[in-house]
């Protein structure tokens, strides 16, 4: 308050310094009545656009007095001669009031336009910061600290529908909060001792209340906070419950793919072992050289199983993050030995080329894990390649990347599928039911190389085989 009296008493003090200057300077120059009525209306325009309409008829007034006095005759008297100067006289006095009067409308509604484009940015901004969240308890309480501090107001308190507390800008913000809550039953705004109370709508439901204390703000940019603050609560309920459904639906979605890919993936070794179990206690059993087949075909349909069981467990591991990496610094080239002994049984039809330099830096990685990569790569590729054709693996380094690579002349993956084979349970269309397999090999191969920072990608082509690579950090986790 004390500020804004002393820059009024400024403003009048120039004011008269003004009026002293203008009048000196036109009595020494000898210049015309006309000239000081031009110059003393300029002046009076110029303190009404930047100044306002006070000034400016202060500024009148006593010009018309200095003009009166030192320009029309009699001189050095506030008396007038000539009748036409009495004309002259009041048509300047009138011209100035009412051109003080317009210039202060204008500036005025320049001022009002510039008010209402900053507050027009103010709610963007606004807009853009609570589009970001995507919890309906986050929004909650961050709700009124985003008002505070995008308009600059002294505290901001708010209640929501069907959520009893009342979140704060802060711990001492200043609300009463009965006053907030009839305003969320009858979503009528009001004010009360410095404090508007703005009911959050969407369109005509009232899901909201919103207490902001110390503001500077139209009502309409209120209202405008208002219904923003109704869309965005409402948004991330939607987004919430959107995300509800389509977790269910993929629950569901993979609970049929597992369901689907047990019938059948478990039928075939099931029926075998059933099949050679019953001959071995029949009274047809062969001799003992036919016992040893039955047996071994027994063994491996039970290692077929165990490990479908393993990658089922597995994959229910790495979905729920359940795992830990043992991280150390290790050889690719002892890795890649360790996975080609454990895909030896896919690659025993296809001769494998290596091409891996001895001298490639030594990496960080969980050894067992990037082994098993390794080793559901090489398989797939000797289960989907035509037996005689090559594999090829090879590993590089690219920029600070150690990429390694297994390429075979399979059949190829149609562009369409190529993103859908690291989903879990997808074998294609192509390659569905024609080599043993789940469909969990590579979802599990994209889950490890994921947590180790890396990626996993394929290229591939129909007719030409395809190639897999993987892409690991020297740096890695």
């Amino acid at each position: 308050m004390r500020s804004h009296a002393r820059t009024q008493a400024v403003r009048f003090g120039l004011v008269v310094v003004a009026i002293g200057v203008i009048t000196a300077t036109d009595f020494r120059l000898h210049v015309n009545p006309t000239t000081v009525a031009l110059t003393f209306l300029v002046a009076v325009l110029l303190v009404s656009a930047y100044w306002g309409l006070r000034y400016a008829i202060v500024l009148a007034l006593g010009a018309t007095a200095a003009f009166n006095f030192y320009f029309l005759p009699p001189i050095g008297t506030f008396t007038i001669a000539d009748p036409q100067n009495w004309v002259a006289l009041f048509a300047f006095l009138i011209t100035a009031l009412v051109a003080s009067n317009l210039a202060e409308h204008a500036r005025r509604d320049a001022e009002t336009a510039q008010q209402r484009r900053r507050e027009v940015e103010l709610l963007y901004d606004l807009s853009q910061r609570l589009l970001a969240s995507e919890n309906e308890l986050e929004l909650l309480n961050a709700l009124p600290l985003y008002v505070q501090e995008t308009f600059a107001t002294r505290s901001v308190s708010m209640i929501a529908a069907d959520h009893p507390a009342v979140y704060r800008s802060s711990p001492d913000a200043e609300v009463d909060e009965s006053l907030l809550r009839i305003t969320l039953l009858r979503g009528e705004p009001s004010v009360h001792a410095a404090t508007a109370y703005v009911p959050l709508r969407l369109g005509v439901r009232i899901v909201g209340a919103l207490g902001v204390t110390g503001y500077d703000l139209s009502r309409g940019t209120l209202d405008a906070i208002g219904s923003l603050a109704g869309l965005s609560i409402e948004r991330v309920r939607a987004l919430e419950a959107l995300s509800k459904n389509h977790a269910m639906q993929e629950n569901e979605r993979l609970r049929s793919a597992l369901l689907d890919s047990v019938t059948h993936e478990f039928r075939t070794p099931l029926t075998a072992i059933k099949a050679n179990v019953t001959t071995l206690l029949s009274d047809a059993a062969p001799v003992d050289h036919g016992k040893r087949e039955l047996l071994t075909a027994i063994d491996k349909e039970t290692d077929q199983l165990n490990r479908l069981v393993a990658e089922a467990a597995e994959m229910r591991q790495l979905d729920a993050g359940m795992f830990k990496l043992d991280l150390h610094l290790r050889s690719i080239q002892e890795v890649l030995q360790l996975a080609l002994e454990d895909a030896k049984a896919s690659l025993e039809k296809h001769p494998v080329e290596i091409q891996v330099p001895s001298d490639l830096p030594t990496v960080r990685i969980d050894a067992q894990r990037i082994r098993e990569v390794l080793m559901h790569l090489l398989d797939n590729a000797g289960k989907y390649s035509d037996p005689g054709t090559p594999i090829k693996v090879t590993a590089e380094v690219k920029s600070d990347r150690l990429v390694i690579s297994v390429a075979d002349r399979g059949i190829g993956i149609d562009s369409l599928e190529q993103t859908l084979i690291f989903d879990k349970f997808y074998r294609g269309g192509r390659q569905g039911y024609t080599a043993p397999g789940a469909g969990m090999g590579l979802p599990i191969a994209k889950a490890i190389v994921g947590a180790h920072g890396g990626t996993i990608a394929v290229v591939s082509q129909l007719g030409q085989g395809s190639v897999f690579s993987i892409s690991l950090r020297f740096t890695a986790i």
